[in-house]
């Protein structure tokens, strides 16, 4: 099953600002448009929800620290023959991307759902 990683909203970050404002990934935020729109993705992706601090440890124990960002999609192996797999990331034998237009493309190609209309 493939692995979509969403950051957790109203998370503070430290770094950006000592007011302890609380914040929400845009990104993160547009692929929940996209799974409220598609709710069935929610039955056919392995969805998983993670704090903002990284290190994010579930996404960096399958595809290192290099790649942290969020949304991250991680391909089940079985789905690697996807057309436009090349233009994922390669980590060892795992494809993993972190572009939310390539995430939904492959959305639509792999799931069946509407083609984003960018």
């Amino acid at each position: 099953m493939d692995i979509l990683f969403l950051l957790k909203p109203n998370f503070p970050d430290r770094d950006r600002d000592r007011e302890n404002k609380k914040y929400y990934c845009p990104d993160c935020a547009f692929m929940e448009g996209v799974l409220s729109y598609f709710p069935e993705l929610r039955e056919k992706l392995d969805i998983r929800y993670i704090d903002y601090p990284k290190p994010r440890k579930e996404i960096v124990e399958r595809v290192g620290g290099a790649h942290q960002g969020c949304p991250n999609l991680i391909l089940d192996a079985a789905n690697h023959s996807y057309p436009q797999a090349r233009q994922f990331f390669a980590v060892g034998d795992t494809l993993h991307t972190d572009d939310p237009k390539l995430i939904v493309n492959y959305l639509t190609d792999r799931y069946g759902i509407s083609v984003a209309h960018f």
